[in-house]
């Protein structure tokens, strides 16, 4: 006679609720989902739910993936940027006891997942998701000595750059890289408290994968008292090779096929950070002078006009558009690179796609993702040191760094574009079944389940 079938293995999974932590942690959910056995719950604030979607409507999360809301105790969404830390003290004061009431309804489940940077639910939580070396910054930040005064060398003679020197697994992270998200003294509070939570958690899920950051994966490994596993990439490329056998009509895919193979960058600088005024115009000039065919994706109406005008308008040069599906964008064979500000989404999905960046970070770990992306895997340029003293990196600049990366015959896009398609084979077998993030979701299931 054989065996019964083992029961479902019920999880519950919290994502900070900021888009980039939801999208993530999603990705990561399709990702479980997918697995014999395995079915859950996502919890987010009834907001979230609505900004979602309807559940039945959500990009092909699965049947074995459900939602439900915790009222909105904490405050808008859309206006989280403008009051960062007041935001973070609302999630981590206010969604604990909701968290806990919804808790108390749903069947006991075998393991509760929530993002490291979502301090309330945590106490519960057997299991952290986050980022590889900003968790490895963070968790050990308590070891960066104050950054010298005016440059000049710490007193150990250690390099005054680098917090490598200090925190295992950050090879070519500089502290100027950490401001100033790590430079302001209540936000930092805040951060490094979430991570007081990190020493109760039973496992550490990383969203990257091993062969990409490898150095705070080991650092994190020998550090860390419980087990951490690298599921990675969280994107969504389950639903990008579902969608392959059943193109839609979107216009913007329209306009790329229309295009020359490896002639468009494509260009998006994030949902939530935003540049200036007057960096935005120098972005636009650049490319007007560069004459590159660029897809520019901008939510606000108003921006969308402008960059129009500043680059002349008319689509023979490029498309402005409110929305793309990106890492399908990002796959394409008419884009060659991606200009982008470096959230940690963004550039897996570039790595996965295999496409060599321009990099324009602003916070979080934005600067250090860029510093990865130029320095460590060379798979791009970074446009931050090329600033100004104010702060704008000028047109001309702009414009010579899309020359670099995006002319066929520039010898430094040229090693750029083979670096990029190494690691992109590399994010492809990592999630193959046998490949590291595939036996690192096999090892956590079997962690749970026992």
């Amino acid at each position: 006679m054989g065996s019964m079938a083992a029961p479902p293995c019920h999880l519950v999974a919290v994502p900070y609720p900021g888009r980039s932590h939801v999208n993530a942690m999603l990705n990561l959910c399709r990702l479980l989902a997918a697995r014999d056995g395995v079915a859950i719950t996502v919890v987010v604030t009834e907001e979230w739910l609505g900004l979602l979607g309807a559940p039945a409507a959500l990009p092909n999360l699965g049947p074995r993936v459900r939602f439900e809301a915790i009222p909105n105790v904490i405050p808008s969404e859309h206006g989280r940027a403008s009051d960062m830390l007041g935001f973070l003290e609302a999630v981590y004061a206010r969604m604990a006891a909701p968290f806990e009431r919804l808790l108390d309804r749903l069947a006991a489940p075998q393991a509760i997942v929530a993002d490291v940077s979502c301090r309330g639910p945590s106490p519960s939580a057997r299991g952290g998701a986050c980022r590889a070396t900003m968790f490895a910054v963070q968790y050990s930040f308590h070891r960066l000595p104050p950054a010298p005064a005016g440059g000049g060398a710490f007193p150990d003679g250690t390099d005054p750059c680098l917090i490598e020197d200090y925190i295992p697994g950050t090879k070519s992270i500089r502290f100027t890289d950490l401001a100033p998200t790590h430079t302001n003294a209540a936000m930092l509070d805040k951060i490094l408290e979430a991570y007081s939570s990190v020493r109760k958690a039973q496992c550490i899920i990383l969203t990257s994968f091993q062969e990409l950051e490898s150095d705070a994966i080991g650092a994190l490994r020998q550090e860390l008292p419980c087990p951490v596993y690298a599921a990675g990439p969280c994107i969504p490329f389950m639903a990008l090779q579902e969608r392959k056998a059943n193109p839609d009509g979107d216009g913007y895919m329209a306009w790329l096929d229309a295009q020359p193979a490896g002639s468009v960058l494509y260009i998006s600088l994030g949902s939530f950070l935003s540049v200036s005024a007057a960096q935005f115009d120098e972005i636009a000039g650049g490319l007007a002078e560069s004459k590159v065919r660029f897809l520019w994706v901008l939510c606000d109406a108003d921006a969308l006009s402008r960059v129009r005008g500043l680059t002349g308008g008319g689509d023979s040069a490029g498309l402005v558009v409110p929305w793309t599906d990106q890492l399908r964008v990002l796959c394409h064979p008419s884009v060659r690179g991606f200009f982008t500000h470096c959230g940690m989404n963004s550039t897996l999905e570039a790595v996965y796609a295999g496409v060599p960046m321009l990099t324009l970070p602003i916070a979080f770990d934005q600067p250090t993702n860029s510093r990865l992306v130029a320095e460590v895997w060379k798979t791009g340029l970074g446009l931050k040191e090329m600033a100004r003293g104010d702060g704008v990196i000028g047109r001309e600049e702009i414009a010579a760094a899309v020359e670099r990366l995006m002319r066929p015959d520039s010898a430094d896009g040229a090693d750029m574009r083979r670096r990029a398609a190494v690691l992109k084979h590399a994010a492809r077998a990592a999630s193959e079944e046998g490949g590291s993030s595939w036996k690192d979701v096999t090892s956590f299931i079997h962690f749970i389940s026992h």
